[in-house]
C-alpha cells in the first residue's frame, strides 16, 4: 500500500480522540496529530508519487535504463493516490454541504 494511501487511511480511522476513547479517564487519551497536518503529510506524499511517476516516464523515454512495468507501476501509484484523494475530498465537501443545509 503506498504512503499516501496508508496516510489518508489513517486520516479516515482516526477519528476524535474522545470518541475512540469513550468511557476512558481523562488522562488516558491518546494525543492525535491535527486533521490538518494528516491532510498535509497525504497530499505531500500524492505529490511525492507524483513526481516519482514524471520521473520514471521521462526515465523510460529518454532511454536511461527504466523498465516499462517499473514506469507503469509507478504511474499506477500516482494515478490511484490521486483519485483516493480526490474521493475524500469530494466526501468532505458533500459532508460540509450537508452539515450547512441543516436547519436549526
Amino acid at each position: 500500500m503506498s504512503a499516501a494511501v496508508t496516510a489518508i487511511s489513517n486520516i479516515a480511522s482516526a477519528g476524535s480522540p474522545a470518541i475512540g476513547n469513550i468511557g476512558a479517564p481523562a488522562g488516558n487519551l491518546k494525543s492525535a496529530a491535527p486533521f490538518s497536518d494528516l491532510l498535509t503529510d497525504a497530499v505531500g506524499d500524492v505529490n511525492r508519487l507524483q513526481t516519482e511517476a514524471q520521473s520514471a516516464v521521462t526515465g523510460l523515454m529518454n532511454g536511461s535504463g527504466v523498465d516499462v512495468h517499473t514506469a507503469m507501476i509507478a504511474t499506477e501509484k500516482a494515478s490511484m493516490a490521486f483519485e483516493l484523494t480526490l474521493a475524500v475530498r469530494n466526501k468532505a465537501v458533500q459532508a460540509y454541504q450537508q452539515v450547512m443545509s441543516m436547519q436549526f
